[in-house]
């Protein structure tokens, strides 16, 4: 007898009803949001946590804007998110609710049918492996796009992303990145105020992102490998880049930031020390550093890691002529990021602010982030101009809940 998935479904029942084309959810109507003509239609791909999060950020945030629509490869994540959304007490997000059961997919191919919808937003929220085609799809649908970082997980899914981005700026799409350290006011004002000579003349920089595992799901017996790869995705290469890539691109995109550009060259190491050797813990490493080297001869000493019951540490200094400061030091927040960078993107789409396209920037971010774990993997030193030249690609081409994809090996450096 065949097993059924968490859902009710068998995995021949899943792959009948998603194949190619994503089916829509059928359950109760929502229909309470205030609309008029100057109203934004956003639709979510991907709803997890990030993904989720993000949707409340931009309704918090904005008016004229509602969630009309969502897409996801599990029915239950779909389901959830959209339960969690309509239940919302906040006025300010449940007026803007307005999901209805022909707006709803599910599968692989979810993300193309709610691009065929007149939504004029997409906010992704997609495990990071998924976001170059998914995004490509998006600008040629000519949708206004929010994506979180990273934006790939290899150098192949990195050009295709930039190629993207700047289709988007052609035909004057507003492209907004999850770097949300751009626009936190600490940080703008911090940078600006580098920028100006506060701290003397750049010498050095250093950037952290130490903590704990973020999680690590049990596998279930119903799971097929694909399906185990995306539930507990932060813990497998392919999915999610590594934890240098997923996590630490944040203070790398911060570095970058005050450096003018990405580094030139980098010379990186890391490994694994305490992860137990199982599936469920998967092929990343659990700790990194890096020298990256940019203009100038300036160095940028990185580390990250995920070290549990140890110290933490999430934060980039500047080191100057006249002094070394946290990258946010000088100024102090207003409001949270989080919401400010949505303002920001819809104020872009409206004409309101200025014209936002972060795609090419974010890209050059993810990319260093990339070579840094190339660096790491190989035991050999890696410039920018490699990377970008790269056919590195890690992405299984063929998604399919009924084939097999195996873990790792693990990268050992010199073989």
């Amino acid at each position: 007898m065949e097993k059924k998935r968490a859902d009710g479904m068998s995995r021949r029942d899943f792959g009948v009803a998603t194949a190619a084309t994503g089916f829509a959810i059928l359950s109760s109507k929502s229909g309470i949001a205030e609309t008029n003509s100057e109203t934004l239609k956003i639709g979510l791909i991907g709803c997890g946590g990030r993904g989720g999060g993000a949707v409340r950020d931009c309704l918090s945030g904005n008016e004229n804007v509602k969630i009309v629509g969502m897409a996801d490869v599990f029915e239950d994540k779909l389901k959830s998110k959209r339960a969690e959304m309509e239940a919302q007490k906040d006025p300010k997000i449940a007026s803007k609710v307005d999901i209805n059961d022909d707006m709803c997919f599910v599968g692989l191919d979810a993300y193309k049918k709610l691009l065929e919808t007149d939504i004029d937003i997409i906010i992704h929220g997609t495990p990071p492996y998924a976001r170059p085609k998914h995004i490509a799809a998006a600008v040629d649908a000519g949708k206004h796009i929010f994506t979180e970082k990273p934006i790939a997980v290899d150098p192949v899914g990195v050009r295709l992303f930039m190629d993207a981005a700047k289709k988007a700026k052609k035909k004057k799409l507003s492209f907004v990145c999850g770097t949300q350290r751009r626009h936190q006011k600490s940080y703008i004002d911090t940078i600006k105020r580098i920028e100006d000579g506060a701290i003397g003349k750049v010498l050095a920089a250093r950037a952290y992102w130490c903590g704990g595992l973020p999680f690590c799901h049990e596998r279930k017996p119903e799971w097929s490998d694909l399906e185990y790869r995306l539930r507990n995705w932060y813990n497998y290469v392919w999915v999610c880049g590594d934890n240098i890539v997923e996590q630490h691109i944040h203070n790398i995109d911060v570095i970058n930031w005050v450096m003018g550009g990405p580094p030139k060259k980098v010379f990186a190491s890391g490994g694994r020390v305490w992860k137990p050797k199982e599936e469920k813990y998967g092929d990343l490493y659990d700790h990194y550093s890096c020298d990256f080297e940019y203009s100038r001869g300036v160095h940028m000493i990185s580390m990250c890691r995920h070290f549990n019951n140890s110290d933490g540490d999430v934060s980039e200094w500047i080191v100057g002529t006249k002094k070394i400061i946290r990258a946010n030091q000088l100024a102090k927040d207003d409001i949270s990021p989080y919401v400010q960078e949505h303002k920001d993107f819809i104020a872009s789409i409206r004409g309101e602010g200025e014209y936002l396209n972060e795609g090419e920037r974010c890209a050059e971010s993810t990319l260093t982030a990339i070579m840094g774990r190339m660096s790491a993997f190989t035991g050999k030193k890696i410039s920018f101009r490699e990377a970008m030249k790269s056919d590195l690609s890690i992405v299984p081409e063929d998604l399919d809940f009924g084939k097999s994809y195996p873990v790792g090996p693990l990268a050992v450096p010199g073989t």
